[in-house]
């Protein structure tokens, strides 16, 4: 897994070599420059000089952990112009500041509009990044403003092609070593459906809900921190607070699962979507659903 992924990251890097990303959206974020130049970096990739344009800091800090940056510039409403700033190197990505309006809005509001005004024969894969592909839907896309040229492209790269490095952020973290401790798979294979359950000293993963679930209701005492994948952005939540949807035609690596999410939209749409016999809260499941879920 740990392979592919620099693989990916290195042919992207070596993409990049050969031509500019187009300067109209940001390559990380996609959001239009014009309407966020206020905010927005410059920056040359160290690997070949290209220039970059970044509609925010989360956008180029990303970009640096990827791929490497320099000569790093910030636009100045002053002068109009980008001036070099120093970005500590120490200065780490936070969480993606739009994240929370994609959830409530945007990711519904572009699979809509995807099922409606798109062919539904594209291939994710084509693209090397969300500015990419973005170029592409204004081109084969019925979508009249830039609202709906975004909500479409963020559905597409953070819920169709989930996995993607673009916003592959603050997931459920497994080494290659840690086993299931209910069914003994090594966890780190499905990334997708990690949970985990940590205590003062310690902690165990699972692959999947449901066997976090069983180890759950025999081992409750002392109990720090519950985390399980928000199965449309791949996030780790807190999985006391999660929504889960039971009896779905999704299967996890043990077969039938509880398949969480942070916003009851998002768990009301995946319901309908995939044929969901019903929405529970942590407390509401019961040591038996995963006898039934078996």
């Amino acid at each position: 897994m740990y392979y592919n992924i620099a693989m990916k990251k290195l042919f992207i890097t070596i993409c990049l070599s050969l031509t500019l990303s187009a300067a109209q959206w940001c390559p990380v974020t996609g959001l239009k420059i014009s309407e966020y130049l206020e905010t927005s970096y410059q920056a040359k990739l160290k690997s070949n000089d290209s220039l970059r344009v970044y509609a925010s800091l989360y956008a180029l800090l990303k970009d640096r952990e990827n791929y490497g940056l320099k000569d790093i510039k910030k636009y100045d409403t002053k002068t109009k112009t980008y001036v070099s700033v120093n970005i500590p190197k120490s200065m780490h990505i936070g969480k993606n500041p739009m994240s929370e309006v994609y959830r409530k809005r945007y990711y519904a509001m572009g699979k809509k509009l995807y099922k409606k005004r798109c062919p539904q024969d594209i291939d994710l894969e084509d693209y090397l990044e969300i500015s990419d592909l973005k170029q592409e839907l204004q081109e084969i896309c019925n979508l009249d403003s830039e609202m709906y040229l975004h909500a479409t492209a963020v559905y597409l790269w953070d819920v169709k092609r989930v996995g993607g490095i673009v916003f592959n952020e603050k997931k459920v973290h497994v080494t290659e070593h840690e086993k299931c401790p209910v069914c003994g798979m090594y966890v780190y294979k499905y990334p997708r459906w990690a949970a985990q359950i940590f205590y003062k000293d310690k902690h165990y993963s699972f692959d999947g809900v449901k066997d976090l679930m069983k180890w759950y209701f025999e081992h409750k005492d002392d109990i720090q921190e519950i985390k399980v994948s928000d199965y449309y952005s791949q996030h780790a939540i807190d999985g006391t607070k999660a929504y889960y949807v039971i009896g779905s035609d999704t299967y996890g690596p043990m077969g039938h699962e509880l398949i969480p999410f942070i916003e009851l939209d998002d768990a009301k749409n995946f319901k309908e979507d995939h044929k969901g016999k019903k929405i529970l809260r942590f407390n509401e499941i019961e040591p038996t659903l995963s006898l039934f879920l078996d």
